[in-house]
């Protein structure tokens, strides 16, 4: 099949109006569909950082929403593994209009001494980062947050509480670098328990542990969690990396979403080629019986036809390769501080090579039965072919 390939190639654009508009079809298709696939890749099979492979995330049993005594943090320190935790609160509120969508980023109250225990991937200062442990009104903000509102050391921010009402007023006392997250707020934890009522203060949203070793991750999870079994308030401890991911199944089964929408993409494009297949051989019905009467077998023929459909459908996948990178990319750069795996999203090779499989298998099922059907036909019944 070799020596075909030159007659394969230039038949594929011997109607170019057609191919072009074929292609188009094939390429926004598998656009789409290599995006999908590079963002499932990236949610369920992304590796986790070296610092977030040891990082553990306690939280209530039932919902993020409910909070859990403070008093547990001391007993979590006793589990065997656990070299360092501190607790942590979703603050929530506002900043600035909170009708701007712009204004909204991660705001999360944490005990600033022990933060930087577990939060080793930080990388700031460390003047700043004493700043932070002993002013009780100072925060730090990631450099991509800092750059989007122009927050520079010193800059007074003003969040409106709606979870804890009242006005914080903070100082921004470090900007600070991580290679999992850079738009986020972190302010003292004391702060705000002193801006509540004492009944109020007996509580915490998360407790974020750091484990000694990678291989203890799942001991200590499982022992945490087994401490509380029988408390009034039962807890859930998962990796860091599942805790994120937990975020995203608040839009429900993303799994069956994701292969929903590539069976439904995939069963298009197999339509358009195939119809597009069933065009061109019923264009070429006299031409297949020329090309028998000089020789070619029906083995070669079918082969021909086949590999037009197959070519067509490799060069659209690989178009639209090329144009899922750059969708992957803009999508990556809108995710959100919860959705840290899509940060650096984008076509792995493994997601390339299943996207251009997909497509070389979209052109044999559109062209097989076409091209079986013309490869048969005997030659006197094409002559007599006048569609």
């Amino acid at each position: 099949m070799i020596r075909y390939l030159p007659l394969i190639f230039k038949n594929t654009l011997r109607n170019r109006r057609r191919s072009m508009l074929t292609l188009g079809s094939i390429a926004a298709s598998f656009c789409l569909l290599g995006t999908m696939f590079a963002m499932y890749e990236a949610l369920y099979h992304s590796e986790p950082t070296p610092s977030q492979a040891l990082r553990l995330i306690t939280r209530h049993r039932v919902s993020l929403t409910q909070v859990m005594p403070a008093s547990y943090k001391q007993r979590i320190k006793q589990v065997p593994g656990v070299a360092a935790l501190y607790t942590s609160m979703w603050f929530g509120g506002t900043y600035k209009d909170d009708r701007d969508q712009r204004n909204f980023f991660a705001r999360f109250a944490v005990e600033p001494e022990d933060f930087f225990k577990v939060q080793t991937d930080l990388k700031m200062p460390e003047e700043q980062k004493l700043a932070f442990m002993r002013e009780r009104t100072a925060c730090i903000v990631g450099t991509k947050l800092a750059e989007k509102f122009g927050f520079k050391l010193g800059d007074r921010i003003v969040l409106k509480g709606d979870i804890f009402p009242g006005n914080y007023e903070l100082t921004v006392r470090g900007i600070y670098d991580s290679v999992d997250d850079t738009e986020t707020l972190f302010f003292n934890l004391d702060y705000l328990y002193q801006s509540l009522p004492v009944a109020r203060r007996d509580f915490a949203g998360t407790f974020n542990t750091l484990v000694a070793s990678k291989e203890q991750t799942g001991e200590v999870a499982r022992n945490v969690d087994e401490m509380f079994k029988n408390a009034p308030v039962q807890t859930r401890t998962e990796t860091e990396q599942a805790f994120l991911l937990s975020f995203v199944g608040f839009l429900g089964n993303v799994k069956a979403i994701v292969f929903a929408i590539c069976a439904a993409v995939t069963f298009t494009i197999l339509l358009v080629s195939a119809n597009t297949m069933a065009m061109s051989v019923r264009e070429r019905v006299r031409e297949v019986g020329i090309m028998k009467t000089l020789g070619f077998t029906q083995g070669a023929l079918l082969g021909i036809l086949l590999g037009e459909a197959m070519a067509i459908s490799l060069m659209g996948a690989a178009l639209g390769c090329v144009l899922a990178s750059v969708v992957a990319g803009g999508v990556g750069a809108a995710a959100g501080s919860f959705a840290t795996q899509l940060r650096d999203l984008g076509l792995t090779p493994i997601t390339t090579a299943l996207t251009l499989a997909i497509g070389a298998l979209v052109g044999l099922l559109a062209a097989i039965v076409p091209a079986w059907n013309a490869s048969r036909t005997p030659i006197l019944d094409t002559m007599r072919y006048t569609g």
